[in-house]
């Protein structure tokens, strides 16, 4: 938690502790997150803007979650934490209400986009694939006079033969291609 060490802060860190959370305080920000924190929560503080926005820039590959801790919702503040990610919002004065739901909606948020992160990764993986070997076809076609189902049949035929993947076999008839046509 990067809070003040205030009266807030202390609410917030006893309302942690009540609820079974192991808690570290840090204040005045740090310069890096701790790569074993699965929880951020920090204090938006207008005055500390690049702070918070270089924090959280550099960032990006740290697995926490972030929880706002506000104390008013100015559009200056909003942005704030638009731009440094968070998923929650924590309001002062702190109360216990709403501390633990505002935990698990945020971490679940977070554990979601990690999630559709790791599908986009794998699809955008496929689709470059499948633009390598629709990319090999068409060289196959052009050069062997082949028709789209004999290219594909044949690169298929052929990455079976040798045991690789299609994609592998795409790489290779591309890279061979440029090879032989570069001037």
């Amino acid at each position: 938690m990067f809070h003040a060490p205030d009266s807030d802060g202390k609410a917030l860190v006893d309302h942690l502790h009540r609820i079974g959370c192991n808690c570290e305080t840090t204040w005045p920000l740090p310069d890096a997150i701790s790569p074993n924190a699965d929880v951020v929560l920090i204090s938006i503080e207008p005055e500390h803007r690049q702070k918070i926005l270089k924090l959280f820039n550099e960032a990006q590959q740290i697995s926490s979650t972030l929880i706002a801790v506000a104390s008013y919702e100015d559009p200056g503040t909003l942005q704030i934490i638009l731009e440094c990610g968070a998923l929650a919002i924590i309001e002062r004065p702190i109360r216990p209400f709403g501390l633990l739901t505002n935990l698990t909606i945020a971490r679940s948020l977070w554990m979601e986009r990690q999630d559709f992160r790791k599908r986009i990764r794998k699809l955008e993986r496929k689709l470059a694939g499948n633009n390598r070997i629709i990319k090999a076809k068409n060289i196959l076609m052009e050069t062997q006079k082949l028709d789209e189902q004999e290219a594909y049949e044949n690169i298929r035929r052929q990455a079976m033969a040798k045991r690789i993947s299609m994609d592998d076999l795409a790489v290779s008839i591309i890279n061979a291609y440029e090879l032989l046509t570069s001037r």
